[in-house]
């Protein structure tokens, strides 16, 4: 009897051991980084910008952000799409793909050689962009999907980079017509259709600056200050896992959370245990206590401030765009930068205003005033910024 007792207990802590070595190697497995390769947001400039002529020029840079680990960049292939207010006939495009490793000689035939990129080092990618026709004026934006192949410990991904270039830019200097409300008069000012290579105080400095005067308030709304810093995330990039899969079944139809991977792109910002405590404890208030809004309160700001798919206007309507990141720091730049009080709004066709950051110097109850007929519109009128002029001893 002892012997069989004896045996039990030398199996249960083999059998122990096994199970914490297995978890021991799944946790090591888990914290491993894989094939940690990442393009950033890109640089462009124009090389040629004529009546029938275009030339673009996009610099993108991808880093091995791994610790000790090579990753290959073994495909790069760009395509791209142009959105028009015309017709595309007669406006032909070309794509020239070049690289520019360091210490490496380019081919000029479009063909992308595997390259190693060893931890913490970089390579980059040129990618030229040709542009020829009559109706060169009518295009607003090129949409540049760069598909690319990356090999490593993780095996072989594929994954896409897009870039959003503006290729109109309306005069600055045009005269546009002002608004009067109870305590100020409001300008909304349009603008080219802002990308991640653009910054707010260079926006500002280029549209408003132009029509503002001392005493001047300027807002701009919290989707372009996300775009602008690439806050935003194509579907295919999101892969929604099991809670986002059944949670996003339970909110209306008009939510930016009711598609699994709107409601997958909350969770990669607040946490999956996070928003699952929300949840229930939202749906007991509602359900208990008649207390609507509680999951919004706890799920974290970017709850209220996610647009899925179609929720801004073209190419954005194919992202999810998530609210910026560090609104206070936004507009205080924006202050330092230009002189003008500032804040970043969320304003909808509702009557809703919510201020998301200010300068000291912007009144929270003169913003919402002024916004509440929502001047900067919400459709495609691509008027981001609002200048507010407080009426005289406002």
């Amino acid at each position: 009897m002892n012997i069989l007792i004896g045996v039990a207990i030398a199996i249960a802590v083999f059998g122990g051991l096994v199970l914490l070595l297995w978890l021991l190697f799944e946790w090591q497995y888990k914290t491993r980084q894989g094939n940690l390769l990442e393009f950033d947001s890109g640089l462009w400039q124009f090389l040629t910008y004529e009546p029938d002529h275009y030339r673009l020029e996009l610099i993108l840079t991808a880093t091995n952000k791994t610790r000790n680990l090579d990753v290959f960049l073994v495909e790069v292939n760009p395509e791209i799409s142009l959105l028009s207010s015309d017709s595309l006939d007669g406006i032909n495009s070309q794509v020239h793909l070049r690289s520019r490793h360091p210490n490496s000689a380019s081919r000029n035939d479009n063909y992308w050689e595997s390259y190693i990129v060893t931890p913490n080092h970089n390579t980059a990618v040129e990618i030229q962009i040709d542009l020829s026709g009559k109706s060169l004026e009518e295009l607003k934006t090129v949409w540049v999907r760069v598909h690319y192949t990356i090999y490593g410990p993780a095996g072989r991904e594929e994954k896409v980079k897009h870039c959003i270039i503006p290729l109109q830019f309306p005069d600055a200097d045009q005269r546009e017509r002002w608004r009067p409300t109870p305590d100020a008069d409001v300008l909304p000012i349009r603008t080219h259709i802002l990308s991640a290579g653009d910054n707010p105080v260079d926006v500002m400095q280029r549209y408003v600056m132009s029509h503002a005067q001392a005493g001047d308030i300027v807002t701009i709304a919290e989707t372009p200050i996300a775009i602008m810093q690439g806050n935003f995330y194509h579907p295919s990039d999101i892969k929604p896992k099991w809670l986002a899969k059944r949670l996003c079944y339970y909110f209306k139809s008009t939510s930016s959370l009711a598609t699994a991977c709107g409601l997958q792109s909350l969770i990669n910002e607040s946490g999956a245990w996070r928003v699952a405590f929300a949840f229930i404890v939202g749906a007991l208030a509602k359900a208990f206590l008649r207390v609507p809004g509680v999951f919004y309160m706890l799920a974290g700001d970017q709850a209220r401030l996610i647009d899925d798919v179609t929720g801004t206007l073209p190419p954005y309507d194919q992202f999810i765009v998530l609210g910026p990141k560090n609104p206070q720091a936004v507009v205080d730049e924006i202050k330092a930068g230009t002189g003008l009080e500032a804040a970043i709004v969320d304003v909808n066709d509702l009557r809703r205003v919510k201020v998301l950051a200010a300068t000291s110097g912007a009144s929270e109850k003169l913003l919402n005033q002024a916004l509440l007929m929502n001047p900067a519109g919400n459709a495609a009128e691509q008027t981001p910024i609002v200048l507010i002029r407080p009426n005289s001893g406002v």
